[in-house]
């Protein structure tokens, strides 16, 4: 019997520019973006609209105003950040590169052993790393001033 499988291949999403809106946050920012959305629809005629073009003339106005005070992101994020990463993990990881170079260099029984015990401590700490950070937003969550740190 003759199987045969067709695999595809996985396309890879391309980039998409997007407005730094998290721009908006700045105080100073922010007064630039309302006051050129206010100039332009003061310059505006709006009488003689239905709905739907009032609401397409608004939203083109307020695209254009946030494209040009807060710019647009030109490539995808290169270091995505982990939430549960600290400085003992980072530490525990470089000690664990380390020894796995060591190992891939000298090709020893011992190399391989001190490289086994630091993947190990490394799987450790990074696990209680995330176990604590878990707790502590799990602590928040009844908190009103972190209520919407959650979505």
């Amino acid at each position: 019997m003759d199987m045969q499988f067709n695999t595809t291949k996985r396309q890879h999403k391309k980039f998409a520019p997007r407005v730094r809106v998290w721009k908006l946050k700045e105080v100073q920012t922010c007064e630039e973006y309302k006051s050129m959305v206010q100039d332009k629809v003061e310059e505006e005629e709006w009488k003689h609209l239905d709905v739907n073009e009032h609401w397409h003339k608004m939203k083109k106005i307020m695209m254009e105003a946030a494209q040009h005070i807060c710019g647009m992101s030109e490539g995808p994020c290169r270091h995505k950040e982990t939430w549960w990463w600290n400085e003992e993990v980072a530490e525990a990881v470089r000690e664990m590169k380390m020894k796995y170079r060591k190992w891939k260099s000298e090709n020893s029984k011992e190399a391989w052993m001190e490289y086994k015990k630091c993947r190990q401590n490394a799987k450790r700490v990074i696990s209680s790393a995330k176990e604590k950070k878990q707790k502590e937003c799990a602590s928040g969550v009844n908190d009103p001033e972190h209520q919407n740190e959650i979505f």
